[in-house]
């Protein structure tokens, strides 16, 4: 095809990153739909993707002395987390990334500096529209799944009910807090191993998907205003209404033998539900799984990619992309997300990427362009 869009898939330099920004499949996809692709060496081997795997689509493979030429010559830039410096890419290049941009805001500066036109995943609006692209649900999801099997392979138990000649072993108790993407992935994934569930979430609206998993729903009530924004997020409760919930869910957290914690707000410190005073009420043994270790902490002494044991026997297990764990699969899930993005933010006509003005989904995840930051949430 005449022209077309040079995408540039970058290995990913963090040590605890498994995923790949695109896989072989895509790859052909998209270089039948107007894109070349060039993919670093090695990127896809975490996970279970060769070279050989990507030259068999067409995709040209580039050794790490080319990196730097290949990057700068590249209309768009893949890669799953954001890069540690703003330079290598050219003017009006296309970066997308998970940018984590209220952490990062001096490298938002440096990439609307150096002219880098930057999608954060993060900011993809939760939309019908945009499901395809929604890349935080998809990998959200399989962090709940894989928080489950964490906690499993750790707990000192069972988890489903078994009737033996020797004695019968009653069901793990499961308590998830945060009945988001992750949390419904989490109640589906310890119902299927057999667990009793409880779980809570401000949004009361939840309780019938909560149920339809076959879990039973804590209602806690915590006064005021909660229920949720239009974005779909759980509303930031107050901190009267924290401690009503921290206090009815200790009671909750005494007879679980796994908690997993999955509330974070975007942009802030995540909210601490669990504190050193609950734990120390908790049973030894029992697994807390803090899938916001890596932004705060739901719980009191988690640390991010750190197994922490309380002095009463608790093991708080890090929760901080868990999704890592399954990286074929999460990749696959990625990949998808970015090559639909992709093909959204191409122009039919001109053939290059359309201005994010006037688009619903690019004017929400778009944040630099034309030398400066674009997006009103950050401008």
């Amino acid at each position: 095809m005449d022209n077309p869009i040079r995408t540039f898939v970058c290995r990913e330099s963090d040590p605890f990153e498994t995923r790949v920004a695109l896989v072989p499949a895509d790859c052909k996809r998209l270089a039948s739909g107007g894109f070349s692709i060039a993919v670093q060496t090695g990127a896809g081997l975490k996970s279970g993707f060769g070279d050989a795997d990507y030259q068999a689509t067409g995709a040209e493979v580039v050794p790490d002395p080319g990196v730097p030429a290949a990057m700068a010559a590249a209309d768009a830039v893949l890669r799953v987390r954001h890069p540690e410096r703003a330079d290598g890419m050219k003017k009006d290049a296309l970066l997308a990334c998970f940018l984590d941009p209220f952490r990062e805001r001096p490298l938002v500066e440096a990439l609307a500096a150096a002219g880098v036109r930057v999608i954060s995943l993060e900011m993809i609006p939760r939309t019908t529209l945009a499901q395809k692209m929604d890349a935080q649900s998809s990998q959200t999801s399989l962090a709940g799944y894989a928080a489950v099997l964490a906690a499993a392979a750790r707990l000192p138990k069972a988890f489903p009910m078994m009737v033996t000649p020797a004695g019968t072993i009653t069901p793990a108790r499961v308590f998830v807090i945060g009945v988001g993407v992750a949390g419904l992935q989490a109640i589906a994934t310890a119902k299927r191993l057999g667990a009793r569930v409880d779980a809570f979430d401000t949004r009361p609206a939840v309780e019938e998907q909560v149920r339809s998993l076959g879990a039973s729903f804590v209602k806690i009530d915590l006064g005021g205003e909660t229920g949720q924004t239009a974005q779909g997020y759980a509303r930031e409760l107050t901190p009267e209404q924290l401690e009503r919930q921290r206090e009815a869910q200790a009671k909750v957290c005494e007879k679980a033998d796994v908690v997993i914690t999955t509330a974070k707000v975007f942009g802030r410190p995540a909210p601490r539900l669990v504190g050193a005073d609950v734990l120390a009420r908790m049973k030894p043994g029992a697994v807390v799984v803090d899938l916001a270790s890596g932004t705060g902490g739901n719980v009191e002494g988690s640390k991010p990619h750190e197994e922490v044991v309380t002095p009463g026997g608790v093991v708080l297990l890090p929760g901080d992309s868990l999704e890592c764990r399954v990286p074929q699969d999460a990749s696959k899930m990625l990949s998808g997300n970015f090559t639909a993005l992709l093909e959204h933010a191409r122009d039919r006509e001109t053939g290059r990427f359309r201005d994010a003005a006037g688009d619903e989904i690019l004017s929400g995840c778009v944040l630099t362009g034309g030398g400066r930051i674009v997006h009103p949430r950050f401008a």
